[in-house]
């Protein structure tokens, strides 16, 4: 797949930097994430914090919700810097009282890379503009950039009800819809907190926006009108996904349209975690809809038929489950073993004669199950060539080794001289 092609259309926007990370510009989408932890348990938000950035966050946000959170700041970065993990971006998210507890802690506030303020509840009235202009203020003074997020649950009613009010003036026939108003107010919000935050002083390079909702059309129509109405760098996020396959299809759904038409510059994929599931299910997530889209590539992809009536044995099913975890498990090892290009490999496990050989052809590596009534002697294609015949219980086995001499092989070369030695 020619990437360029999905590029092409990609928004300009200035470069914000949060720590050494690059947000927008020529950067890649980059992928975020948040803690689960409480943040004053220092210890355990550490090692959250570690293991998600194991699992490919980019970026990682904790709540800071009190003197004890601001407090814990500073501790967390030690035990990163200590444990080799310095380098991971921090991102602070404050709402109601923000403002004080960055000037009642200096070092939270230079520790960490990036604030996050919801113009929706720092304040009303006059206290409103007060308060975002401390904490701009405390941004400009540190050099650190900011997210201003608008959340459509703890939207500024102030912007809402200046609309709501305009909207009823109109005629009837002109007046827009509550989900019209509520995308116009988030988008407002976003827009003229980011125009004050300029006006206080804080550079453009400096300013991410986000304009989430948990209702899918309401969010895809928010970031369109961003985007038309701004060259900020954004940040897309369905809030409040929901858990499990609902919230992955629905972030999916949500993300995928924005990021193919050059909209998102980080995303966060937010899933409610079953209970005892890892945190890292919304970094994977992440990384899934961004390669599926074509947009980067995190894992080799395994390419697996449904299975229909020729499709009697379950062997392709067993064999395609088994050859996913040894990719999972073998990544990270050849990663380390210094292989580059590996991630973008497809690996085709088919289960009859009527698409498999196709698929297996089109797959970098790929084997093809008979079907029903057949010898279940299985073919492996390379680079759409036929490579060998497996059969017998060894099949799995013998198929791994060659993906990994397929590995060592293919991109070792194309480390060295672009050529595929394998193949």
């Amino acid at each position: 797949m020619d990437i360029s092609l999905l590029r092409k259309h990609r928004r300009n926007t200035p470069e914000v930097m949060v720590g050494k990370i690059g947000i927008g510009a020529d950067n890649p989408v980059r992928v975020q994430s948040m803690t689960n932890t409480p943040t004053s348990d220092y210890g355990a938000t550490a090692h959250q914090i570690i293991e998600l950035h194991e699992a490919g966050s980019e970026l990682v946000r904790f709540t800071v919700m009190d003197d004890a959170y601001a407090q814990a700041i500073p501790k967390i970065k030690n035990i990163l810097e200590e444990e080799g993990y310095g380098c991971i971006p921090l991102v602070g998210d404050f709402h109601f009282n923000g403002h004080l507890l960055l000037k009642r802690h200096p070092d939270c506030a230079q520790t960490l890379d990036k604030y996050r303020i919801n113009p929706g509840n720092v304040g009303f009235g006059t206290r409103h503009d007060e308060n975002f202009k401390l904490m701009i203020g405390c941004a400009i003074d540190n050099r650190k950039p900011v997210r201003i997020g608008v959340n459509a649950g703890s939207l500024d009613q102030e912007v809402l009800s200046r609309l709501m009010d305009e909207n009823t003036k109109k005629p009837a026939a002109e007046r827009k819809s509550a989900d019209a108003i509520l995308v116009d107010a988030m988008v407002a919000s976003a827009i003229e907190s980011a125009k004050k935050a300029e006006q206080f002083g804080l550079g453009k390079n400096r300013l991410v926006l986000s304009v989430k909702v948990s209702n899918v059309p309401q969010m895809v129509a928010s970031y369109r009108m961003l985007a038309e109405k701004t060259d900020y760098a954004l940040h897309l996020g369905l809030t409040e996904a929901g858990i499990g396959a609902k919230g992955t299809i629905s972030s999916a759904a949500a993300l995928s349209g924005l990021l193919q038409q050059g909209i998102g510059d980080t995303i966060r994929v937010s899933l409610t975690p079953t209970p005892e599931s890892s945190r890292t299910e919304e970094v994977k997530a992440a990384q899934q809809i961004l390669q599926a889209n074509g947009i980067r590539s995190f894992m080799p992809q395994v390419t697996s038929c449904p299975g229909c009536g020729r499709t009697s044995s379950t062997l392709f099913q067993s064999i395609a489950k088994e050859i996913s975890a040894y990719l999972q498990a073998m990544a990270p090892e050849w990663k380390k073993a210094g292989y580059s290009g590996f991630e973008s490999m497809t690996v085709a496990v088919m289960g009859c004669v009527v698409n498999g050989p196709g698929e297996s052809r089109h797959a970098n590596i790929g084997l093809s199950l008979p079907g029903v009534g057949e010898d279940p002697l299985s073919p492996v294609f390379v680079d759409g060539r036929p490579y060998a015949r497996l059969r017998g219980e060894s099949r799995i086995a013998d198929f791994k080794k060659m993906i990994d001499a397929y590995v060592k092989e293919h991109y070792q070369a194309e480390l060295q001289n672009g050529n595929n030695s394998l193949s």
